[in-house]
């Protein structure tokens, strides 16, 4: 019993003290400077900190303080603990093949998430397309990026590898209007521009224009534009681009078209 209770009084005394103190300073430390970076970045009126670029930078930045501290903090524990870092450091290059093919896929993000800063594929702001959902970027990381899904407002993470999946969302809308065959091509015109004119009042939208006839459909003509908005506000500026083409076609006693069978009798 007496052993036991050396054992614990010595533990408490010396690598468990230790430990739990480098801990808490570790973790001081960081809140500190990052609350120091959140502060300067919500109060700073520097160009760099209200870009795309100067936030992705600064998202980065942070996600690179963390791991350092991280690693810094196991570093002093194992060295606290009595286990000698520069020994298990030399060991490193011998290790390094084993841990290599370990750590790959952490690595190929690590590759990828510096890439997609120095290359600008996207930044923090940015509307992106990854597996069939659309989501403004929330922060890029060494490891992943973050996006909130603008259908649902979940939160995806991404791994900075599949960086190749992943398309940035253009501000354009393209849309068919599909007009009977009935309808004379001046007419038609005529109608296009009038709903140019309503899509143009919508507050979502900056501009449209008149693409041209994009196909000879068995049952219609389409006629196609262009509109071009927010990204972010994509999905609700399609919606209000289609009411107005029903509200212009109908000002233009045109209906819309569907999918005919003709059919022959001898």
């Amino acid at each position: 019993m007496e052993k036991i209770k050396d054992f614990l009084s010595n533990l408490m005394h010396t690598q468990f003290i230790s430990s739990i103190a480098v801990i808490t300073i570790s973790v001081i430390l960081y809140e500190c400077i990052a609350h120091f970076l959140r502060k300067r970045e919500k109060s700073s009126n520097l160009k760099m900190f209200k870009s795309k670029k100067g936030k992705t930078y600064y998202r980065l930045i942070i996600s690179v303080i963390r791991y350092v501290f991280i690693v810094v903090t196991i570093l002093i524990l194992l060295q606290v603990n009595g286990i000698n870092v520069s020994s298990m450091l030399a060991g490193v290059g011998i290790m390094g093949v084993i841990v290599g093919f370990a750590i790959q896929d952490a690595l190929k993000d690590f590759v990828k998430g510096f890439d997609i800063i120095s290359d600008s594929y996207y930044n923090v702001g940015d509307v992106i397309k990854f597996k069939e959902i659309e989501g403004k970027v929330l922060s890029i990381g060494l490891k992943t990026t973050k996006m909130e899904d603008l259908k649902t407002g979940n939160i995806i993470s991404i791994s900075n590898r599949n960086i190749e999946q992943v398309e940035v969302v253009s501000s354009y809308i393209y849309i068919n209007i599909p007009m009977p065959y009935e309808v004379k091509l001046t007419k038609a015109e005529k109608a296009v521009s009038n709903i140019i004119d309503l899509v143009k009042a919508d507050e979502l939208i900056e501009d449209c224009e008149y693409i041209g006839v994009s196909d000879l459909a068995d049952s219609s003509i389409t006629y196609l534009i262009k509109a071009k908005c927010n990204p972010e506000k994509k999905l609700q500026a399609r919606r209000n681009i289609l009411r107005n083409i029903l509200v212009g076609l109908e000002k233009n006693n045109i209906e819309v078209p569907y999918n005919q069978i003709d059919v022959h009798q001898k």
